[in-house]
């Protein structure tokens, strides 16, 4: 499965104008992400990966790392024969500037001299962080984004699902919404709990926070 703009959004604390900006090619520029699935002017989809590499993104401007910074770390990236998916770099912030984490050991600056080795702190962007906006809540964690829920990209190419199952969030809450009371959600997904059904409500509300489409 892929994800909607909107669940891309809130698993990775962009906003739906970043998310349209950042997929946008600009003058000579390249989108900053090319979604997995983009159609112009029609259907829109994320993958796993993307929102991996979309929570980078808005770690790097949280930590006030102008977007024309991480577009020269990007083009840095590619330079140095980088080619792979961006979700597959850490890319951490040292001060304003940006740098690739290879290891545990080994650090390349990307913005200031590219190519250099530098020192870096490791920094883990699936677990929860706030973002850029002074009025942002705070991201949640990508793995488990709500009680019991949970997000594997190997279960529903990393569809928040309840825990344990391969039942999507959103037809959880849809039934709740529907007037299902969650101790009765059991009677049509046996495995879910109705702490696991509130837990989808919940995030379904989180997911409803991004639908306004705040500029880039």
């Amino acid at each position: 499965m892929s994800y909607r703009p909107v669940v891309a959004a809130a698993l990775s604390g962009a906003s739906l104008g970043q998310l349209s900006y950042w997929r946008s090619s600009r003058s000579s520029e390249a989108p900053l992400l090319a979604p997995a699935f983009h159609v112009p002017r029609a259907r829109v989809a994320y993958s796993y990966r993307d929102v991996v590499a979309l929570r980078t993104f808005v770690y790097l401007r949280s930590q006030n790392v102008s977007l024309q910074r991480v577009r020269r770390a990007v083009r840095s990236l590619r330079e140095l024969g980088e080619l792979d998916h961006l979700s597959s770099y850490r890319l951490v912030a040292t001060g304003r500037d940006v740098v690739w984490q290879v290891s545990d050991e080994l650090a390349i600056d990307l913005t200031r001299e590219p190519g250099q080795q530098v020192i870096a702190e490791m920094v883990d962007i699936l677990a929860a962080f706030r973002g850029p906006r002074p009025d942002a809540r705070e991201l949640v964690p990508l793995h488990s984004p709500a009680q019991g829920l949970e997000i594997d990209p190997d279960v529903r190419g990393g569809y928040p699902v309840i825990e344990g199952t391969r039942v999507p969030y959103d037809m959880v809450a849809s039934l709740l919404d529907d007037g299902v009371l969650a101790e009765d959600v059991a009677q049509f997904y046996p495995s879910v709990s109705a702490a696991a059904a509130f837990g989808a409500v919940a995030f379904a509300r989180y997911v409803d926070g991004y639908r306004t489409k705040i500029p880039a």
